[in-house]
């Protein structure tokens, strides 16, 4: 029984650092890869359903912030079905602690414009928090990206 014992505690030894969990900035991460997907999706609820129902959206192209779910919804309702997409290309995450990580960085909207992809690249800053067991976004500020003059 002793040897049993000490193989079952040496194969969980040898498999454990195999299992990975996953941190407070690999979750925020996997809610901003969510986002982007419902984004892509052309879904404003889906959309609205990464951000927390207090959430402060400044987006890309509205001149004003949009507050909790049913603005957030009203913001990207214009897009429902749309055909636009989402690519994140670059991101960096700070995490603040357990429950909090900024996570900024640039990515590319591409809308369809008279039955043409026109892109506009842009940068973002979210503030994703957990709550409970759940990880959303509290606050997204997003604007157009000034390129490098050639």
């Amino acid at each position: 029984m002793a040897r049993f014992i000490k193989f079952v505690f040496v194969a969980l030894m040898l498999v454990l650092p195999g299992v990975s969990l996953a941190g407070p900035t690999e979750d925020a991460n996997a809610t901003l890869d969510r986002w982007s997907a419902a984004y892509s999706a052309n879904d404003p609820e889906a959309i609205a359903n990464n951000y927390w129902p207090d959430a402060i959206l400044l987006g890309t192209v509205s001149p004003v912030m949009s507050e909790g779910t049913e603005a957030i919804i009203k913001y990207f309702t214009p897009s429902k079905g749309s055909g636009n997409k989402n690519t994140i290309e670059e991101r960096r995450a700070i995490k603040i602690n357990d429950d909090a990580v900024v996570v900024t960085g640039f990515y590319t909207f591409t809308r369809m414009v008279e039955g043409k992809p026109v892109p506009g690249p842009s940068r973002y800053t979210m503030l994703v928090t957990k709550r409970g067991s759940e990880w959303r976004i509290a606050h997204h500020h997003s604007s157009p990206h000034v390129l490098p003059k050639n």
